[in-house]
C-alpha cells in the first residue's frame, strides 16, 4: 500500500474512532432536547423602554445574570440561558413542567422597596376621598387580613433591594404560624433601616399613632407594619399571607437579586416527561425502521457496492451523532427526523455514484476505470446538490428557534458526514478491494436495463395544466381558511394536549372552556383516543384547567405539553420564517447562477416556488395547521426538489459539450432519461423513509412527515415536467 492510501485509511479511523469515544454511551454523551426529556422553553423580552435610556446599555447581560442565579438556586439541572438578539432571553429548563410557578420565578422583576407612609391624617382622608394624592406621593392598597386598605405613600423609596444580602423563609410568631421571609441587610443597608426605623419611631403622627414603614414587591405593598422602635440589627420581615412555596420563591428572587428592567414572556412551551418518552420511543422507531429499509434496499439492488453503501450509512450515523457530542447540541424530534431524512438523501450520492459506474461499465471499460470515472463524473452534481441543501439547514439555523435548530443542526453535520462516507470513504475501500487484484465483480441489479427513450418534454404543456390545477385549489382552500391555516406559533394564543384517563365528552369540555369565558375554544382529538388538543386564541392555560377539573375531574387527566405564544413572537417568527424562505430561495439562485448560468437558476426557483404552493396548498386542504416545524419541512422539500433539479442540469450541462449537434429540446430528453433510474431510485427510497417516519414517528411528528411526502413526490415530478419543461421552452435553441 502506498504512503496516501495508508494516511486515508488512517484519517477515517481516526475520525470513526473520536466519534465514537464522544457518543459512548449515547445515554450520557447525547443531550435530549425539551420536547424529548420534556421541561420548558421560555422566551423573555427585556423592556427596556421601561428604564432610563441611561441605564439600557448592558441592561440584558445583567438580566441573563440575575436569571441564571435565580435557576441555580431554583435547582434545575444543566439549564440553558442565552441572550438572543438585542433585548430577548431564551431559557431553557429540562424536568421543569411547572410553567406557573416556574414562570413566576423567572420573569418576576423582584423590584424591593421601602417607603414611608404619610403621617399627616388629614392629608390621607383627603387623598383618599378625591381618590388623587398630592404632589410627591403616590396611592396604593394593601390586601390584608381583614380586606383592602388604601395607603398613601411618599413616591421616593428610603431603602431598596440592592441592600439585601439574604432573604430566608420562616414563620411568624403568632398564634396562626404563617410563613413569611426573612429579610437581612448589608452593612450600608444595616445602618439606613437603622436610621429609617429610628426617625420613625421617634417621630409619631398627628394621632398619636405610630408611623408605618411600607415593604412593596415590584410596585404592590406586601405589608406596612407600625415602626415602634428602631431596629439597629439590619433585619426586616415580608408577612403576607403567604404559602410556604410563595414565601420560598419569594425569598429565592430576592436573595438572586432584582432584574435591572422588567421582562416580558413572549413565549413558553412545556413538555412533559410522558410524552418525552413517548416521542424517543417514536423517533427511534422510525430511524431504526428507516436505516434498515435503506440497508436492505442498497443490500439487495447493488450487491457489493451496495455493501460497501451500508458501511458509509453506519459511518454516516455514527459521525453525525459524534458531531452532536462534541457541540454539545442537542438532539430533537425534528432533530430524529432529521437523522431519518439523511438516511433518505445519504442514498442519493451512493445512487449517483453507483449509476455512474454503470454507465461506465456499458461502455466496456473495466472495473477500476468505471470507478474512477463514476466518482470523477458524479462529484459535481454531489456538491451542488448537497451545498444547496446545506444552504437552506443554515437558513433554519439562523431564523430557527427550539427544535427547529436541532433539526437544522442535525441535517447540516448528516449531508456533510454523508458526502464524507460517500465521495471518500467508499473510494477508499473500492481502491483496497482492487488492490493486487485484475478486477472485482461489480454487478448490480438493472431497474432500467437500458436508457430509456421516452420524450417527456411532448407532455409538458399538460403537466403545466395538471400543476396550474392542483396550485389553484389549494391556493383556494388555503385563501379561504384564513387565520386558521396557521398554528399558534404564527398567530398566537394557547395550545394544550391533554391526555384523559376516564370516559369523557367532547360537548362538555367545549361547553365549560366557553362558559369559563374563552371565545371559540377548538378542541379536537390528537393522535390516540385518550388525547385531545385545546387551542384558544389568548393565553388561557389556567381557565382551561379550570373547566377540565370541572369536567373531567383534576385527578383524571394529565397535561402532556402546553405552548403560550404572544402576539409580538408569533410575529416575530412569522417574519423570521418568512425571511428563511425568502433567503433560502435568493441562496439558491444566486448558488446555481454561479455554478450553471441564470437561465438554470430561474428555471430552478420555479420549480421549488411550485413545490412549495403545492405542498401548503394541500395542507391547507387537508385541514392542518402550519408551525415553524412545517416550515422547516418546507425548506427541506425545498432542498430535496432543488437537489433533483441539479441532477439533470448538471447532465444537460455535460451532454451540450459531446452533443454539439443536437437540438437542445433533445439534449434535455436524452439528460432525463439517462438520470431517471437515479431520480426514481432516491425518490423511492426516500418517500419509504419519510412514510415510516409518518406512520412510527407519532402524531407530533406527522404533519412534518406529511409535508416531506408531498414534497418528495412533488419534487420529482417538477425536476422533470417543470423544472427541464420551463428550460426547453425558454430556450429551444442552442
Amino acid at each position: 500500500m502506498n504512503k496516501n492510501f495508508k494516511w486515508k485509511v488512517l484519517l477515517i479511523v481516526a475520525i470513526v474512532a473520536f466519534s465514537l469515544w464522544k457518543v459512548y454511551p449515547p445515554s450520557e454523551k447525547i443531550n435530549l432536547g425539551l420536547d424529548l426529556s420534556g421541561g420548558m422553553h421560555i422566551a423573555l423580552e427585556v423592556e427596556l423602554d421601561k428604564i432610563p435610556e441611561s441605564a439600557r446599555e448592558g441592561a440584558v447581560d445583567r438580566a441573563v445574570e440575575v436569571i441564571r442565579n435565580r435557576i441555580d438556586q431554583f435547582g434545575v439541572k444543566e439549564p440553558s440561558i442565552q441572550k438572543q438578539g438585542r433585548d430577548q432571553i431564551i431559557v431553557q429548563l429540562p424536568g421543569i413542567t411547572d410553567r406557573k410557578r416556574a414562570a413566576d420565578i423567572i420573569g418576576r422583576t423582584a423590584l424591593l422597596e421601602f417607603k414611608l407612609v404619610a403621617d399627616d391624617p388629614e392629608m390621607v382622608e383627603r387623598a383618599i376621598e378625591e381618590n388623587k394624592a398630592p404632589p410627591g406621593y403616590e396611592l396604593k392598597t394593601l390586601e390584608g387580613p381583614f380586606g383592602k386598605e388604601t395607603l398613601v405613600l411618599q413616591k421616593e423609596a428610603v431603602l431598596r433591594g440592592d441592600k439585601l444580602v439574604n432573604a430566608s423563609v420562616g414563620f411568624d410568631q403568632g398564634s396562626l404560624g404563617q410563613p413569611i421571609v426573612n429579610l437581612e441587610f448589608d452593612k450600608e443597608g444595616a445602618k439606613t433601616f437603622k436610621d429609617i426605623t429610628t426617625k420613625a419611631a421617634n417621630q409619631l403622627r398627628k394621632d398619636g399613632i405610630p408611623r408605618r414603614l411600607a415593604i412593596l414587591l415590584d410596585g404592590n405593598v406586601r405589608s406596612a407594619p407600625q415602626i415602634k422602635e428602631p431596629i439597629p440589627n439590619g433585619r426586616a420581615v415580608i408577612s403576607g399571607n403567604f404559602a410556604y412555596q410563595e414565601a420560598s420563591d419569594l425569598s429565592l428572587v430576592l436573595r438572586a437579586g432584582a432584574l435591572p428592567a422588567p421582562v416580558e414572556i413572549m413565549e413558553d412551551r412545556t413538555v412533559g416527561p410522558s410524552l418525552g418518552r413517548d416521542s424517543i420511543r417514536q423517533g427511534i422507531t422510525a430511524a431504526i425502521g428507516s436505516a434498515i429499509f435503506v440497508s436492505l434496499f442498497m443490500l439487495a439492488y447493488y450487491l457489493l457496492p451496495g455493501i460497501l453503501a451500508n458501511v458509509a450509512l453506519i459511518l454516516n450515523i455514527v459521525i453525525l451523532l459524534g458531531a452532536l457530542a462534541t457541540l454539545g447540541a442537542s438532539l430533537t424530534l425534528p432533530g430524529i427526523a432529521g437523522i431519518i431524512l439523511t438516511i433518505g438523501m445519504a442514498v442519493d450520492a451512493n445512487v449517483l455514484i453507483f449509476e455512474r459506474i454503470r454507465e461506465e461499465l456499458r461502455t466496456g471499460k473495466s472495473g477500476r476505470a468505471s470507478i474512477s470515472a463514476g466518482y470523477s463524473k458524479a462529484f459535481s452534481a454531489i456538491l451542488d446538490t448537497n451545498v444547496t441543501t446545506i444552504i437552506t439547514a443554515l437558513l433554519l439555523l439562523m431564523f430557527g428557534t427550539g427544535p427547529v435548530k436541532g433539526f437544522a443542526i442535525t441535517l447540516t453535520f448528516g449531508l456533510m458526514a454523508s458526502m464524507f462516507t460517500a465521495i471518500f470513504v467508499t473510494r477508499v475501500i473500492f481502491d483496497w478491494l482492487f488492490r493486487g487484484r485484475h478486477e472485482v465483480s461489480l454487478k448490480m441489479l438493472n431497474l432500467l436495463p437500458h436508457t430509456p427513450k421516452i420524450n417527456f418534454t411532448k407532455f409538458r404543456h399538460l403537466a403545466y395544466v395538471f400543476s396550474l390545477i392542483v396550485i389553484l385549489i389549494g391556493m383556494t382552500a388555503f385563501t379561504l381558511r384564513g387565520k386558521q391555516n396557521f398554528g399558534v406559533d404564527f398567530s398566537g394564543g394557547t395550545l394544550e394536549q391533554v391526555q384523559v384517563n376516564t370516559s369523557f365528552d367532547m360537548k362538555d369540555i367545549r361547553q365549560a372552556i366557553t362558559d369559563a369565558g374563552i371565545k371559540n375554544p377548538q378542541i379536537q382529538n390528537f393522535g390516540d383516543k385518550d388525547q385531545i388538543l385545546i387551542r384558544t386564541a389568548e393565553n388561557d392555560v389556567d381557565a382551561v384547567n379550570q373547566a377540565l377539573d370541572q369536567t373531567i375531574g383534576a385527578g383524571n387527566y394529565k397535561v402532556l405539553r402546553t405552548e403560550t405564544v404572544g402576539p409580538a413572537a408569533s410575529q416575530e417568527l412569522f417574519e423570521k420564517a418568512l425571511k428563511a424562505l425568502l433567503w433560502a430561495f435568493v441562496g439558491i439562485f444566486l448558488y446555481l447562477t454561479w455554478r450553471f448560468n441564470f437561465k438554470y437558476a430561474i428555471c430552478g426557483i420555479i420549480a421549488i416556488i411550485h413545490d412549495t404552493l403545492i405542498c401548503v396548498g394541500l395542507f391547507a386542504l387537508t385541514g392542518q395547521e402550519i408551525s415553524i416545524i412545517i416550515v422547516s419541512a418546507i425548506l427541506a422539500v425545498v432542498g430535496f426538489s432543488i437537489n433533483d433539479t441539479i441532477v439533470i442540469f448538471d447532465r444537460v450541462r455535460e451532454n451540450l459539450k459531446s452533443m454539439r449537434k443536437a437540438s437542445f429540446i433533445d439534449v434535455v430528453n436524452i439528460s432525463v432519461n439517462q438520470t431517471l433510474a437515479r431520480t426514481l431510485l432516491t425518490s423511492l427510497t426516500l418517500l419509504i423513509a419519510v412514510l415510516n417516519l409518518y406512520i412510527f414517528g407519532g402524531a407530533v411528528i406527522n404533519g412534518f412527515a406529511f409535508i416531506l411526502i408531498v414534497g418528495v413526490i412533488t419534487g420529482t415530478f417538477s425536476t422533470i415536467f417543470v423544472a427541464s419543461a420551463v428550460m426547453v421552452d425558454w430556450n429551444k435553441k442552442r
